[in-house]
């Protein structure tokens, strides 16, 4: 039996796949931005939904609000490296640090995409809904690009160890083992 205390409801230990962001600025120039808050839902008719929250008022969420489609570019742990620029780019910029990034455009939407991103979610918004500061976008996912490496036998059989995603919650971490598939575990 575990042992738990009760505190306040303070804490958010969400636990969530990494992603950078891109949309086109007003210029038609590419715009990144990590986000967290990702997840999908029924969309109905087989369909499933991308589910991503932004919060204030940055440049990516006006981008969405704007235009209506993004990129959602899976962070491996080799692209820690641009979460972290991207995330304190104005910081980064102001010391004289930038980093090398490849940005090729989408292959159903003209969205800009990381060409380090072993999946990417090409993403066209169908409804949003605002709570507090945060907007969350329900969004068609257009196209889907996946590692080559990844051959899946159906939806649910993505070999997370290949794509080696950065997970977060309130620090990076990444995955350890497969533990298998659903009914292995059985007796």
């Amino acid at each position: 039996m575990s042992h738990r205390k009760s505190v306040k409801p303070i804490y958010s230990m969400c636990v969530q796949p990494s992603f950078i962001i891109g949309t086109n600025n007003e210029d038609g120039s590419a715009n990144f931005a990590p986000i967290t808050w990702v997840s999908a839902t029924d969309g109905g008719e087989g369909e499933y939904l991308l589910v991503i929250s932004m919060f204030g008022t940055k440049r990516t969420k006006q981008n969405v609000i704007r235009t209506g489609i993004f990129s959602a570019n899976l962070v491996s742990t080799d692209m820690l490296p641009l979460m972290d620029y991207f995330g304190l780019k104005k910081s980064a910029e102001s010391s004289g640090k930038t980093i090398e990034y490849t940005v090729v455009r989408g292959e159903v939407l003209d969205v800009p995409v990381l060409d380090a991103s072993r999946w990417v979610y090409e993403c066209e918004v169908v409804q949003s809904v605002q709570t507090g500061k945060s907007t969350t976008f329900f969004c068609r996912i257009r196209n889907v690009q996946m590692d080559e490496r990844l051959d899946p036998e159906d939806t649910f059989d993505v070999d997370l160890m290949v794509l080696d995603p950065v997970i977060y919650s309130g620090r990076y971490h990444c995955l350890g083992q497969s533990l298998g598939k659903i009914g292995d575990h059985l007796p």
